[in-house]
C-alpha cells in the first residue's frame, strides 16, 4: 500500500471516497432546513428551485475541487489550495474556519437534530430536563455521541472507514426507499405543491430577496460536504483519477436524493405545517405513513444523521493535521497514533463540537456555518481561475469541464447569496466574518508567517 509525502497511507478506494462525500453531504441540513425555508419563504416552488440551484452550485464546486485536488492530492483541501494560491495566511484562516465552523458546527447540528428525531422514541428528550443543573439531557446525549464517534476513529482508520461505509449504504438505501414509498403508498396531497402561505403573498420584493438569500445559505450548507473526499486526498488510491470520480458521482447522487426528499416533505405536508419545524421529516412522515411508518422513517433519518457526523469526524482532523505538519508552532495537531489516526486533532475537534452543542440552536448553527463555509468555498473556487492564469504549466490530470463557467457561476451565486443572507441574518453572518478575521489575527500575532516549515511554498 503506497503512502503520500507525509506518510499517510493510501487506503481509501474510489467507492469509499464516494461514500464519504455522500455521508458528509447528507447531514442535519436536509432534515431540518426545509422547515426554516417554509417559514421564511412559504412557497413550495421556490423551495424546490433553491434545492436545484444548490445542486448545480455543488456540482460546479465539485468540478473545481476535482481540478485542484487532482493537481494537489494532499490532505487539507482548501487549506492546501489557498496556501498555494494566496499564501500561508489564507491557508491558515481556512483551517481555522474548518476547526470552528467547517466540521465541529455541522457535527453539532447533525447530532442535535438526531436527538430531536429520537424524541419520537424517547419523549424525555423532548422535555429536555437539566442534568446536574448544567446541561440539557438532549445536549448531553449529543455530546456523548460526539465522543463515541471519536472513539471509533481511535480504533484505526480501516475500522472508521468500514463503519462509515456501512452506515452510508444503509443511509442511501433507506432514503431511496422512503422516497419511493412516499410516491407509491404515501397519503400525500399534490395540492401542497401549489399552496403558498399568506406571508409569502404579502412579502415585498426586498423581503423576498432577503428570504431567498437566507434560504440559499441554508441550502448551500446542506450541500457543503460535496468536497469531503478532497480532505483525504492523500489517503485515496490513485487520487488523480479517483478523487474527481468520487466528488462528481457523490454530488450527483446527493442532488437527486435531496430533490426527492424535499418533494416528499411537500407531498406529505403543506408549507404552513412545515414552517419552523426542525424535524420536518417526522412531520411529513406522520401525514404520509401514520405513526408507525413515521417511526420507521425516523430510524432511517437517525442513521443518516449519524452517518453524516461520522464522515465529518473522519474528514475534519485531516485539515488540522495538514496545518500541524506545515506550522511548527502547531505541530501537536500532526500527532498520530500508531495506526496513523490524527489523535490530537480528533480530540480538539470533539471538544469544539461539544461546546457548540451546548451553546447554540440548530437554525443558528446552520446559518452561521453556512455563511462561513460559503465564503471560504468561494475563495477556494477562485483558486482555479488564479492558478490557470498564474501557473498555466501546472500539471492538471483533471480539468474542470466547461471552464470558466463552473467557477464563475459558483462565485456569482455565492456573492449574491452572502449579500442577501447578511441582510436577513446579520448576527450569524457577522459572527461568521469575525471567525474568519480571528483566524487572520491569530496568524499575524503568533508570527506563524515568519516560521514556515522548510520547503513549503510562501
Amino acid at each position: 500500500m503506497s503512502t503520500d509525502a507525509r506518510g499517510l497511507r493510501r487506503h481509501i478506494t474510489a467507492r469509499a471516497a464516494t461514500g464519504l462525500v455522500i455521508a458528509n453531504v447528507i447531514g442535519a441540513g436536509v432534515f431540518t432546513t426545509t422547515g426554516f425555508q417554509a417559514a421564511d419563504l412559504g412557497s413550495p416552488t421556490l423551495i424546490l428551485i433553491l434545492w436545484a440551484v444548490g445542486g448545480a452550485l455543488a456540482y460546479c464546486g465539485a468540478l473545481c475541487y476535482a481540478e485542484l485536488g487532482a493537481a494537489m492530492p494532499e490532505a487539507g483541501a482548501e487549506y492546501v489550495y489557498l496556501r498555494r494560491t494566496y499564501g500561508p495566511a489564507f491557508g491558515f484562516m481556512s483551517a481555522f474556519v474548518s476547526l470552528i465552523a467547517g466540521f465541529p458546527a455541522p457535527i453539532a447540528a447533525a447530532l442535535k437534530s438526531l436527538v430531536r428525531y429520537l424524541t419520537a422514541f424517547f419523549p424525555i428528550l423532548e422535555r429536555d430536563p437539566l442534568v446536574l443543573g448544567v446541561v440539557h439531557l438532549g445536549d448531553l446525549v449529543a455530546v456523548l455521541l460526539i465522543w463515541a464517534l471519536v472513539a471509533i476513529q481511535f480504533r484505526g482508520k480501516d475500522s472508521a472507514i468500514r463503519f462509515n461505509n456501512m452506515v452510508t449504504v444503509s443511509k442511501a438505501a433507506g432514503l431511496v426507499a422512503i422516497i419511493a414509498a412516499a410516491a407509491l403508498v404515501g397519503h400525500g396531497d399534490l395540492t401542497h405543491f401549489s399552496y403558498v402561505s399568506a406571508g409569502y403573498q404579502a412579502m415585498s420584493a426586498t423581503n423576498t430577496m432577503t428570504a431567498l438569500g437566507t434560504s440559499l445559505i441554508f441550502v448551500m450548507f446542506c450541500y457543503s460536504g460535496w468536497n469531503a473526499a478532497a480532505y483525504v486526498a492523500s489517503e485515496i488510491v490513485e487520487p488523480q483519477r479517483n478523487l474527481p470520480r468520487a466528488l462528481l458521482a457523490g454530488t450527483l447522487i446527493v442532488t437527486i436524493i435531496y430533490l426527492g426528499l424535499n418533494a416528499m416533505y411537500l407531498y406529505g405536508a403543506d408549507v404552513d405545517e412545515l414552517a419552523g419545524k426542525v424535524e420536518v421529516g417526522l412531520v411529513a412522515a406522520r401525514h404520509l405513513f401514520g405513526e408507525w411508518g413515521a417511526r420507521l422513517v425516523t430510524i432511517v433519518l437517525s442513521v443518516s444523521l449519524l452517518a453524516s457526523a461520522s464522515a465529518m469526524t473522519i474528514a475534519g482532523p485531516r485539515v488540522y493535521f495538514a496545518v500541524g505538519s506545515d506550522v511548527p508552532a502547531l505541530g501537536a495537531l500532526a500527532t498520530t497514533t500508531a495506526g496513523g489516526v490524527p489523535s490530537t486533532s480528533l480530540i480538539v475537534q470533539g471538544t469544539v463540537a461539544s461546546i457548540i452543542v451546548v451553546t447554540g440552536q440548530v437554525d443558528q448553527i446552520l446559518s452561521y456555518a453556512g455563511f462561513t463555509l460559503a465564503l471560504m468555498s468561494a475563495l477556494a473556487i477562485s483558486c482555479v481561475i488564479v492558478l490557470r492564469i498564474r501557473a498555466p504549466e501546472m500539471p492538471r490530470p483533471f480539468r474542470a469541464w466547461g471552464y470558466p463557467i463552473p467557477p464563475l457561476f459558483f462565485l456569482a451565486v455565492s456573492i449574491w447569496t452572502m449579500f442577501w443572507a447578511f441582510r436577513g441574518r446579520p448576527v450569524e453572518s457577522s459572527l461568521a466574518l469575525l471567525t474568519v478575521a480571528a483566524g487572520g489575527v491569530i496568524f499575524v500575532l503568533s508570527g506563524m508567517g515568519r516560521t514556515p516549515r522548510p520547503g513549503n511554498p510562501q
